[in-house]
């Protein structure tokens, strides 16, 4: 009984918030969206290659409400651009939690499939921003992390189990196994769907056009790093998350036949550490193009407080590291996006003005890397780097975010500036902007 209240519920909020004015009956021409042709973007007819970056807050400085911030987000957009920078990869849906790190406020309330009227119209504020700029977004569904919810958070509604918050136990992974149970809950599953379903079918606010429909989406992602579980138990459910992505591709598809689907996974790292399994997990026909991610000090191979000694070793493990992807892509036969790579500024600092000379020598390589793929029509398409700061600025001695602080791009669960590249550093934007003029030259 309680599933069906559920679903009832939910179908009823999904039909609810579509949105608020009649869709535009005028359909975008299909040269609008980016399409794929075997290993390739296509754009107007044209290959299209990209520089981007993560700017998971995009939909939060959009919002009218408390968290907004629309001349922020206005500004940001613009300095972006002008450095050719013009894919996004945003946060869709968050969920309401009581984990230590999750942002706040949420997108998604509760099990009722109630969602956040300001942050939805943030995300309309964004959408329309983007396409007075030619720009393109990438929006994730979901998260396997606790920064924003996620899935850890479906799995505590529907078991009423506590949620085990990483950030307090420091046990990674009994969290990730946890988070994993998500793909296996039939009640998670059917809210998350009418999640999507609702956002999918939603008409801006702003534009008239239903999200299905503007070309300025060029992706839907299932959620940012799925992995089946821990990489230490989590083979033994490999096959429930692999019919996930399949499934969940396959109904995203007919909500949104206009538009791509990405997993948002980070390759072998982010599938229990072995290439065939993302391999396998990627190769459905729903799934139109692979991404991967890339963290040579998370992953351990880049120490930053002894960056002499290990740089050179993690820019070759690197480089195997994306040679392994581009090969799979090719055997597939899909693009390939490294849609998530980051170093930290010299000696871990996170503020303002701190040297960054690693950071920029990593992104010069990677995008080195890219450009001869693109020049040898490769699969290999294009980048997000993580992550966009923007004009961001706190003054917490811990760095952490609390309620009502700047975005960044770094989320909630991590030092504000750790990862986050300022409108301020200019050094690193010109090595963005000098390899977006690459790209236009190939």
């Amino acid at each position: 009984m309680r599933k069906i209240i559920v679903r009832c519920f939910v179908l009823l909020a999904a039909a609810l918030l579509v949105g608020c004015v009649q869709p535009s009956a005028e359909q975008p021409a299909s040269d609008a969206f980016v399409t794929v042709k075997g290993q390739q973007f296509y754009l107007g007819g044209k290959p299209y290659h990209y520089v981007g970056a993560n700017m998971w807050y995009g939909a939060y400085l959009g919002a009218p409400g408390i968290a907004g911030d629309r001349e922020r987000l206005t500004r940001e957009l613009d300095l972006l651009v002008e450095h050719g920078i013009t894919n996004l990869r945003v946060l869709a849906v968050s969920e309401t939690s009581d984990l230590m790190r999750a942002v706040r406020p949420a997108v998604l309330q509760n099990t009722q499939g109630e969602l956040d009227t300001d942050l939805l119209r943030g995300m309309d504020f964004l959408l329309a921003e983007m396409a007075k700029r030619d720009m393109k977004a990438v929006l994730y569904l979901n998260n396997f992390w606790q920064w924003s919810g996620g899935m850890s958070q479906y799995v505590a509604w529907f078991t009423g189990t506590e949620v085990l918050d990483p950030d307090i136990t420091g046990k990674w992974n009994p969290f990730m196994e946890n988070s994993a149970r998500f793909y296996r809950l039939e009640e998670a599953q059917a809210l998350y769907r009418n999640v999507i379903r609702a956002l999918v079918t939603r008409t801006n606010s702003i534009t008239g056009t239903v999200y299905s429909n503007d070309p300025t989406i060029m992706s839907w992602q299932l959620a940012n790093e799925p992995r089946p579980g821990s990489d230490a138990d989590g083979r033994a459910h490999f096959d429930d998350f692999s019919r996930w992505v399949d499934e969940t591709a396959g109904f995203i598809k007919e909500l949104a036949p206009h538009q791509l689907i990405s997993t948002g996974n980070e390759g072998a790292m982010g599938t229990l550490g072995d290439a065939d399994l993302f391999e396998r997990s990627h190769a459905s026909a729903n799934v139109d193009y692979l991404t991967f991610h890339m963290w040579i000090k998370n992953w351990g191979w880049f120490d930053v407080t002894q960056p002499e000694e290990t740089y050179s070793s993690a820019v070759s493990t690197a480089k195997q590291y994306m040679s392994e992807h581009v090969a799979i892509a090719e055997r597939l036969n899909k693009p390939i996006v490294l849609e998530e790579f980051g170093v930290e500024r010299n000696g871990g600092a996170f503020d303002h003005g701190t040297p960054v000379s690693y950071r920029d020598s990593f992104y010069a390589m990677v995008y080195r890397v890219i450009e001869k793929n693109v020049a040898a029509e490769g699969p290999f398409v294009g980048s997000n780097f993580w992550a966009w700061g923007g004009f961001a600025t706190t003054d917490r001695e811990d760095y952490m975010w609390q309620k009502g602080d700047d975005f960044f791009g770094d989320p909630p669960q991590e030092a504000q500036g750790l990862n986050s590249v300022f409108a301020d550093d200019k050094s690193t934007l010109k090595v963005i902007a000098q390899h977006a003029q690459n790209l236009k030259g190939l």
